[in-house]
């Protein structure tokens, strides 16, 4: 568990480094690969949606959690890099879950609060880092998610972050070295949360229309990853290839070799 522990210091130290960490998300053994050989790759990401899609089943914990920790086992087996775990909402036990992950090699973990009540998400996370901990990886960077941006509908929103803020305070209360707030949000929503968490602790997901990586560097952003848009990037390579050869075409110039 030494080398687990050493990665888990050096994933902590790539968040609290004023440096955004960028992380393009992976989602099997050969992504993985290809992601950790580009220079300037530091850490790599799963994708729960991409692990799930790749494994032929829906995204919403439909894909059964020893299928995840086995793909996570191969990430982690395929790379000498640091790598986060996107981990749903726990698939019912998030600490449990956890455990499972690291015991596979993963130094970190994306983990939703699903909108539970906050009393309820603040003890999973607290649940979650004393797992962490009891099994050796006690800098372990729980990516602690709130979905309050992903589930507002049409709700104000000022209140969407409020309550995004309150929720990301008590996760950080709770034990969590960063908090996770997907969405489409503006500078302006980025910068009140970034205020409010403190310097490195907030991590975004990239989207098109995301505010420019160099913003959010200045505005003390912790980390940004990218989440399914590096799988939708590559399949539509693909699907272009295809499109090429049925119009009489053929291999792209510059393809590489990268497994």
């Amino acid at each position: 568990m030494s080398d687990t522990a050493a990665l888990a210091r050096e994933l902590l130290r790539l968040h609290t480094d004023p440096e955004l960490l960028t992380v393009v998300n992976v989602w099997d053994a050969t992504s993985a690969r290809v992601v950790a050989g580009v220079p300037g790759t530091k850490a790599l990401a799963t994708a729960s949606y991409s692990v799930a899609a790749s494994r032929g089943y829906e995204d919403g914990e439909r894909i059964p959690v020893a299928e995840m920790i086995e793909e996570v086992r191969r990430v982690v087996a395929a790379v000498d890099l640091p790598v986060t775990a996107d981990l749903e909402g726990g698939y019912g036990d998030a600490a449990e879950t956890v455990r499972r992950a690291i015991a596979v090699g993963a130094v970190g973990a994306n983990i939703e609060d699903q909108m539970k009540p906050l009393v309820e998400a603040a003890t999973q996370v607290e649940a979650v880092m004393s797992a962490a901990a009891s099994a050796g990886v006690p800098d372990f960077v729980l990516n602690a998610r709130t979905d309050a941006f992903l589930r507002a509908g049409d709700r104000d929103p000022a209140d969407v972050l409020e309550e995004a803020t309150e929720r990301g305070r008590a996760f950080l209360d709770a034990g969590a070295p960063v908090v996770f707030v997907p969405g489409r949000l503006d500078e302006a929503q980025v910068s009140h949360l970034a205020e409010a968490f403190g310097p490195q602790r907030l991590t975004l997901l990239a989207v098109p229309g995301s505010i420019s990586l160099a913003r959010m560097a200045e505005i003390g952003v912790a980390r940004v990853s990218y989440g399914p848009w590096s799988q939708r990037v590559a399949l539509t390579a693909l699907a272009g290839l295809v499109e090429d050869v049925h119009a009489g075409g053929g291999i792209p110039d510059g393809t590489r070799v990268l497994t």
